[in-house]
């Protein structure tokens, strides 16, 4: 029986600037991949808001478990992609041995650090469901405390002032 070793020391970054240029290619890729889900829903969309942590969209209804799900899933298999293609390839900016003992480990890695929360929140969604103004004021909590620029469509500035009785400033002050 063989046993498979590994040896740490034939890994090494090769090029520091193409290491950068991929984290920052994934993380793209990524979110990309995220707006792509989001623009496939068609709804009553309330706002959208730009944060450190990327891009989000508040719509009037709750979505579909299918919906929750592909959001969460489809941004992990681009990830895996990227991951793969980019530190398997030959133009890899760090040299990793070809084994299934790295790459699935590595792969599988970059689809955790990527897709983690994205998974928490599917399940909180999932067991937890909120409808209505919870679910609008809840987003709209999150995206305070994440320093998101928020921005209100039409649509959404009506629904504030029937359902809230307030304008956007009232709303996030008091949150």
């Amino acid at each position: 029986m063989q046993i498979a070793t590994v040896n740490v020391t034939s890994t090494h970054p090769t090029n520091l600037l193409g290491l950068v240029g991929f984290l920052v290619v994934w993380i793209v890729l990524f979110e990309c991949a995220h707006l792509l889900i989001m623009l496939l829903r068609n709804g009553p969309l309330i706002a959208w808001a730009i944060s450190p942590l990327g891009v989000t969209v508040m719509f009037l209804r709750e979505p579909s478990m299918p919906y929750i799900w592909l959001n969460v899933f489809f941004p992990a298999l681009i990830s895996g992609s990227v991951v793969y293609f980019g530190l398997f390839s030959s133009l890899a900016p760090i040299t990793l041995p070809h084994t299934f003992l790295i790459e699935i480990p590595v792969v599988v890695i970059g689809i955790l650090l990527s897709s983690t929360i994205d998974f928490v929140l599917a399940l909180r969604d999932t067991r937890y469901p909120l409808w209505g103004e919870a679910r609008i004021l809840r987003s709209i909590q999150y995206l305070r405390a994440s320093w998101a620029s928020i921005h209100f469509t039409s649509f959404g500035l009506t629904y504030l002032r029937d359902h809230f009785g307030s304008s956007p400033s009232d709303l996030l002050q008091a949150l």
